[in-house]
């Protein structure tokens, strides 16, 4: 995989002019819509999950409530706040974020044990996928839900209404979320003001509930109650998640918008909301199988569940969205196969829709909503990939605080284990729901991890195999000065991973047409460790001799690899590229395997993944009119 060394860290204010001409209000809004769908969405089941674990006895106490709104006070405050909004978010890779962002971000200078960074990526990578089965199945699930208060009659059709719902989300994923995403930003500003509002509200049933932000109700319940601490704990980090995506859609909004929209608007509506709900409860012992629904009056009921349903539904976008983008990212990092990657929108940078991950998470979403049945139920497998990807961003941040940023370790250690405290402290708690149904996002993680790692070592077994079949490029330019073959016009381009050897549809082609072409381009395409690549640092050129030559085109990870329109800026450097009198030569290779059988099934499934793969032709843009294929077998 060629990832460059030139990944640096960029200032905040360098981020902020990328987004610049966009407007600061409307990233703000879209902030709201796309950034928070997630989190924005957790009190309508964090509060009344909590609870649940707290009455393990059947019996709900004052210094119950006051112990969960303390501990989910502190958790937004500590994790969301302080970890990312002050820190994760200054990390930044050009300008862009997300788990495989900070990974190349760190490996790039680590200066020991890269390939310990490249697996945390990877681990964390395939964590987010876990989690982005888990969300929008207890989003919608949970909103639906809430039709059962308005009406009990209905109960037996939630299931199939949050069906309805998800298969219809999935559906629409091909004609992109432009025109959609325009009323994401309004629709949850709305969802926000409303949960503050009627939070503020309840607050006043019993005012003493803001004695929970003292930490001490927090300590107290831990030891009164040591026996359901854990189990409490693991239901409060409901309330966080979403986290993430602070950081994974930093590239989309900037920092300032996503900071600002936080501290002014998700966390002060937040904590109202929480404080209200446990208020509310204080109030009411009755209230506690759905406090979020009964708190509201009969009145705001329906709407409040149509609203809710809305939210949700915006917060699986904004999950589904990231994992497109993680799949974009994986596949340009050679984590994964080629994939078929369409763009939903002429203006926007970013609108994509990838086909067979819209199939893949649609299938598993629905797996689940039928399978759990129930929001609480599904509460049980959330949280262990959500936890586990928080403690891979904690030590790769602490990687990029100490060789990127600098810092000494006397500010890096202690602040990481803070970090690393929660972290494990969330995951230990969310360990203890793994055989109710944690296993669901382990088992959807385990399997994302073991398809990289597959496809990165057939890669490289295939890579060597092929190269033991090829001769180093310089000993073919002498050859052909020597005893030049039939000298036809025109240009042919020579795709190929290793520039230092001739490339196989190079060799194919002087075996079966015996002529060679007036220019011969090897041409390799590398993806950086950079989200984009600057217009300067895009090619370069190498001359072997007068009729061979060897370009490298470069492309970030977040850039489509368009290699004409590449090619046509290298008359800058002196060669005028003309289209229509080039020819690209791309090798297909057929693979088949005659292994052990152990082995067998791992190479059988790697050469699915490679017949899977998206064509080259048009991953390169490549107009197909220009391109010759030359097929080969290879055994592995």
């Amino acid at each position: 995989m060629a990832i460059s060394s030139e990944v640096q860290a960029v200032s905040d204010t360098e981020t902020q002019k990328t987004h610049a001409n966009e407007g600061f209000p409307l990233l703000l809004l879209g902030a709201l819509g796309v950034v928070y769908g997630d989190i924005g969405t957790s009190p309508i089941y964090a509060f009344r999950e909590a609870l649940a674990a707290a009455g393990g006895d059947g019996r709900i106490l004052r210094v119950d409530i006051l112990g969960v709104i303390s501990m989910i006070f502190w958790a937004l405050t500590l994790v969301v706040t302080l970890k990312y909004v002050v820190f994760v978010l200054r990390a930044d890779n050009k300008g862009e974020g997300g788990i495989l962002s900070l990974m190349a971000l760190a490996r790039s200078h680590a200066r020991s044990h890269p390939r310990t960074v490249t697996l945390l990526g990877i681990c964390g990578a395939a964590l987010f996928f876990g989690d982005a089965v888990i969300t929008p199945s207890i989003s919608v699930l949970s909103a639906i839900e809430g039709f059962k208060i308005v009406a009990p009659d209905l109960e037996a059709y939630v299931v199939p209404v949050t069906l309805l719902v998800l298969i219809t989300l999935f559906a629409v994923q091909r004609f992109g979320t432009g025109k959609v995403a325009a009323v994401f930003g309004p629709i949850t500003a709305l969802w926000f003001l409303a949960l503050g509002y009627f939070g503020l509200v309840h607050i006043f049933d019993d005012p003493t509930v803001l004695y929970a932000i003292n930490p001490y109700y927090a300590f107290e319940y831990a030891i009164l109650s040591p026996a359901t601490t854990f189990a409490v704990v693991g239901a409060i980090f409901l309330a966080v998640t979403g986290a993430e995506a602070l950081y994974a859609d930093l590239g989309h909004f900037g920092r300032r918008p996503i900071v600002v929209a936080w501290l002014a608007i998700v966390f002060p509506c937040l904590l109202l909301n929480y404080f209200g709900q446990g208020a509310f409860v204080l109030a009411h012992e009755h209230a506690l199988e759905n406090p979020f629904y009964q708190m509201f009056p009969q009145w705001a009921l329906l709407p409040m569940v149509l609203l809710a349903t809305a939210a949700t539904v915006i917060a699986s976008q904004a999950v589904i969205t990231g994992a497109f983008s993680l799949a974009r990212q994986a596949a340009q990092l050679k984590l994964l196969p080629r994939l078929d990657i369409r763009h939903t929108s002429a203006k926007q940078f970013g609108q994509i829709y990838v086909p067979r991950i819209n199939l893949l998470l649609c299938i598993v979403v629905i797996a689940l909503v039928v399978g759990f049945g129930e929001s609480g139920n599904l509460a049980s497998a959330y949280g262990i990939a959500v936890t586990g990807n928080m403690i891979v961003t904690s030590i790769l941040l602490a990687v990029v605080m100490m060789r990127v940023w600098n810092w000494g370790k006397k500010i890096v250690v202690p602040l990481i284990l803070g970090f690393l405290v929660f972290d494990f402290l969330f995951f230990t708690s969310n360990l203890s729901k793994l055989h109710e149904g944690g296993w669901v996002s382990i088992l959807m993680a385990i399997c994302v991890m073991a398809a990289i790692i597959i496809w990165q070592r057939g890669s490289q077994e295939l890579f060597e195999r092929t190269r033991r079949s090829e001769i180093p490029i310089e000993v073919l330019v002498k050859q052909m000065s020597q005893r030049p073959p039939l000298i036809v016009p025109g240009t042919a381009v020579f795709l190929t991973g290793d520039a230092t050897c001739a490339p196989t549809a190079l060799m194919h082609s002087l075996k079966h047409y015996k002529v060679l072409h007036e220019k011969n381009v090897i041409l390799t395409v590398e993806t950086t460790g950079t989200p984009r690549v600057p217009a300067d640092e895009r090619a370069s050129v190498s001359q072997f001799s007068e009729r061979f030559m060897q370009v490298t085109l470069r492309f970030g990870y977040m850039e489509e690899p368009n290699v004409p329109r590449a090619l046509a800026s290298l008359h800058k450097l002196g060669w005028k590229f003309d289209i229509m009198t080039t020819s690209f030569f791309l090798s297909r290779r057929s693979l088949r395997t005659n292994t052990r059988y152990g082995r067998k099934i791992f190479d059988r499934i790697f050469i699915t993944f490679a017949r899977s793969a998206a064509d080259a032709t048009e991953y390169f843009r490549i107009p197909t009119g220009r391109v010759v294929e030359i097929g080969m077998q290879v055994t592995l």
